[in-house]
C-alpha cells in the first residue's frame, strides 16, 4: 500500500535531520520519492520560512 508522511520545519537543517532520522527509524520501507517546498512569508517585519518534505512510501 502506497503512503505519505509529511515533515514540516522553520529551517531546512531541522527538516534534514527530521526526514533522515524518520527514514533510519523505518528502514524496512520502499522509499518511492520525496518532495520538497519551501514557503515564506512576511508577518510583521519578520520573514517566516516553511521548509516541507512529503515521503512517499511503500510498505
Amino acid at each position: 500500500m502506497v503512503q505519505i508522511k509529511v515533515f514540516d520545519e522553520e529551517h531546512e537543517d531541522d527538516l534534514t535531520e527530521a526526514v533522515n532520522v524518520w527514514l533510519q527509524e523505518h528502514a524496512d520501507i520502499r522509499l518511492l520519492d520525496i518532495k520538497f517546498s519551501t514557503a515564506v512569508s512576511d508577518f510583521e517585519e519578520e520573514q517566516i520560512y516553511c521548509f516541507s518534505a512529503m515521503v512517499i512510501f511503500s510498505t
